[in-house]
Parts: structure tokens; sequence; C-alpha cells
């Protein structure tokens, strides 16, 4: 997997407002998939050497935003970041991931969030590269 990108997301100055404390910055858009298509896909995207954008939802599924989806699948990790995710119901059977911003975010700021990987086994860790003061050097 590819974790060193140049893409980042960044808030554009509104004539209205910056981004404030506690305000949906943006859902997390993709195609919602069961675990055993997503595990065949992560395989399939690491032989073709492909950035894969898949967010666990729960325990049976994911969202992967590797082929569809919105800018969302941009946003980078940080050890401080500046939103956070919550899963959001609309209705009983339909749940999103929506993005909040944990403080107000200034124009031109780029927007993170914690990616919270689970911990790996030291040959699987995924080092980060946020350079937040904070760091911890890893991402799982």
């Amino acid at each position: 997997m590819n974790i060193s990108s140049n893409l980042r997301l960044y808030v554009q100055k509104s004539q209205y407002m910056d981004v404030d404390y506690i305000r949906p910055v943006i859902e997390y858009i993709g195609e919602y998939i069961r675990n055993i298509i997503s595990d065949k896909r992560e395989k399939y995207y690491d032989k073709i050497e492909s950035s894969c954008y898949m967010f666990r939802l729960n325990e049976n599924i994911i969202i992967d935003a590797t082929k569809w989806g919105n800018v969302s699948r941009f946003i980078n990790h940080s050890c401080e970041p500046n939103c956070f995710c919550k899963i959001v119901s609309c209705d009983q059977n339909l749940k999103h991931i929506v993005i909040f911003a944990k403080r107000d975010i200034a124009a031109h700021e780029e927007i993170t969030y914690d990616y919270q990987f689970g911990v790996e086994s030291e040959g699987k860790k995924l080092i980060c590269l946020c350079g937040s003061s904070t760091c911890l050097g890893r991402m799982n």
C-alpha cells in the first residue's frame, strides 16, 4: 500500500465562513461491500499496487471509495487531527460515515482525522508521516 501521497484536502475560503467546531465537513462516500468482498479487493489492489480507500462501517460492512467516491477519501491521517468520524443513521437500515470538525478549521488548513487502525504485528506497522508534535510514528 502506498501510504506516502502528495494529495491533501484543504478547506477553501468561503464567502460565508470557515469550518466551525462540531460542524459536519463531509460524508465518506463509496460502495457498501461485505468483508469477503473487501478482502478480495484489498488483495487485488495490493497486487496491482493501487491505492486502497476503504473505511470500516461495522464488523460486516466496509465502504470502498477506491473506484467510486468523493474527495473525502483523500483526507490524510494525523496524530493531532482537526476532525473526527462518526457513524450517523439517517434511517434504520442505512448508516453513513460523516467527518466532523473537532475545532474551528481555518481557510487553507489541511483537513485530517485519526485513522484509528488496529494494532498490527511489528512487520505490518504503517509508518505515520503526519509531522505533528504529538506524532506516534505509526498509524497502527
